[in-house]
């Protein structure tokens, strides 16, 4: 495998990855379809749990990675806690939007300050640490890379808060799955070609 994939493998698995993105999804899905077929809150609940634990059971039992498992875990009972207090579907995904919301401030704030947060995650991993802070060309590609994930937070939230009051569940579920999958992947391979079109700042040791 060349450098320049490995930079890339090593970005998209620091964004989730595609095991990153089942842990968190499925059990999301599978919350909507239950809730659909058995028209019980209790039920998709307790459906969204038991995938999430098996999900993370499975990592385990392979040795892989368990993070995004155990992440993904500690979320849907964030959500199921929600959910269960109010009684409202519709509050399963609150702590999703609080998530969206506390993501794209951390995200907008970062570049406001000269601090991407793309540079902070990925500057150790591509081997340049902060090094990329003094190379006016690098830092520019982090700043412009990181704007694509304000603008992906804060429109999931623009998109779905309306929905959330309207009380649709169905429709907040599968807008939710569409801007889930979907626009992460698209966000974490954009900043892939941004990213790479200034190579990384070789430190002192290189």
């Amino acid at each position: 495998m060349s450098e320049h994939n490995q930079d890339r493998d090593k970005v998209m698995n620091a964004l989730g990855g595609t095991k990153g993105l089942i842990d968190s999804g499925l059990p999301a899905i599978v919350f909507l379809i239950v809730f659909n077929i058995k028209d019980d809150l209790k039920s998709a609940l307790l459906g969204a749990l038991i995938l999430s634990l098996f999900l993370a059971i499975v990592r385990l039992v392979r040795r892989d990675t368990i993070q995004h498992a155990v992440s993904g875990l500690v979320g849907v009972l964030v959500c199921a806690y929600f959910a269960n207090k109010s009684g409202n579907a519709s509050d399963f995904y609150i702590p999703k939007l609080l998530t969206n919301l506390a993501y794209g401030s951390a995200y907008l704030i970062g570049n406001l300050a000269g601090w991407p947060i793309l540079g902070l995650v990925l500057g150790p991993l591509l081997g340049e640490n902060f090094a990329w802070r003094k190379d006016p060309a690098r830092k520019k590609v982090y700043v412009k890379a990181s704007w694509i994930w304000v603008i992906m937070f804060f429109a999931r939230i623009a998109v779905q808060y309306p929905i959330y009051r309207s009380g649709n569940v169905n429709l907040l579920g599968s807008v939710n799955l569409a801007m889930g999958y979907p626009l992460f992947i698209a966000a974490g391979y954009l900043s892939w070609l941004v990213i790479k079109t200034v190579p990384p700042v070789h430190t002192a040791k290189d």
